[in-house]
């Protein structure tokens, strides 16, 4: 029996539909967005009883000042650190759970839950796991002989953002790796083992090229997660510290904007952030895209 194909009369019913996606969007999305672009290029008092046209003199101004210098090689590291284990382990934990024969449902339900807890609970979970004082992990460190306390230490302070925000993404990548590894023909795994290949020869010749496209789209996801989404966890731990340490862009510019008041500065910096992750995104596009078979 053929499916009756819907068709729409005209074009109030779909517009209809679309309204409400389409006031979200612009109210949430597009409207702050020109906002920001507008007040980069104007300075403004703290009040915003006055306002300035200075061009590009905030622009200017960020790539004078060390301290945005510093936050924007902090968030380079922490981006990288971020995407790469989250990747990692993710793909890891997929490969594991697609050899169970039994039990893989409980497993995969399991292994998704941290996805559906908020960034900020997120880092709260690992601020107490790894508390210089009372942390469990951290009286495992001192065992090992490694003096923890990343109030003090801003390395470990960086590890620590780390942690919380690769731990938080790891479902998610999880979740997809899983989809592309059940969808591979188990075939040509049964093909392979024929011709003597192992495991490890087979996830290397086989399974990995044909996860191209879900890795290639994972990449681009984690590194906007990475650059927008880990705010919540910065601010309820470290809160940019000790000292610069953990200011990252995102929470850089939330801080000057709203602690500092600045808003022309603050709203460079967004606009900053925004050009480097289109940026960072089309030179996936350009460079890794072409490189996978779809």
């Amino acid at each position: 029996m053929q499916a009756k194909r819907v068709t729409f009369g005209g074009t109030a019913l779909p517009l209809a539909l679309l309204a409400p996606q389409l006031a979200v969007t612009v109210v949430f999305f597009v409207w702050p967005a020109v906002q920001a672009v507008i007040t980069s290029f104007q300075r403004e008092d703290a009040f915003g009883l006055k306002t300035e046209f200075v061009g590009l003199e905030n622009f200017r101004d960020l790539w004078a000042d060390p301290l945005y210098l510093e936050s924007f090689g902090t968030t380079m590291i922490f981006s990288a650190a971020v995407a790469v284990s989250a990747l990692v382990v993710g793909l890891l934990l997929a490969v594991l759970v697609d050899r169970v024969s039994r039990g893989a449902e409980i497993y995969s339900a399991l292994l998704i839950w941290p996805y559906a807890v908020a960034p900020a609970l997120a880092a709260i979970l690992w601020a107490f796991l790894l508390n210089p004082s009372i942390g469990p992990l951290t009286r495992l460190l001192r065992v090992l002989g490694i003096a923890w306390n990343y109030n003090v230490d801003g390395t470990q302070a960086l590890i620590l953002i780390v942690f919380a925000s690769a731990w938080k993404q790891v479902s998610y990548n999880f979740l997809f790796f899983l989809a592309g590894l059940q969808s591979i023909p188990r075939s040509l795994l049964e093909a392979a083992s024929i011709d003597a290949a192992g495991p490890w020869r087979q996830f290397r010749t086989i399974v990995f090229p044909l996860l191209a496209p879900t890795t290639f789209f994972l990449i681009v996801v984690n590194v906007v997660y990475a650059f927008f989404d880990t705010f919540g966890v910065v601010h309820a731990t470290t809160g940019g510290g000790p000292g610069q340490s953990t200011t990252l862009l995102v929470y850089k510019v939330w801080k000057d904007g709203f602690i500092g008041l600045n808003l022309g500065s603050s709203s460079a910096q967004s606009v900053v952030l925004l050009v480097i992750v289109i940026a960072l995104t089309a030179v996936q596009f350009r460079f890794l895209e072409r490189r996978i078979n779809y």
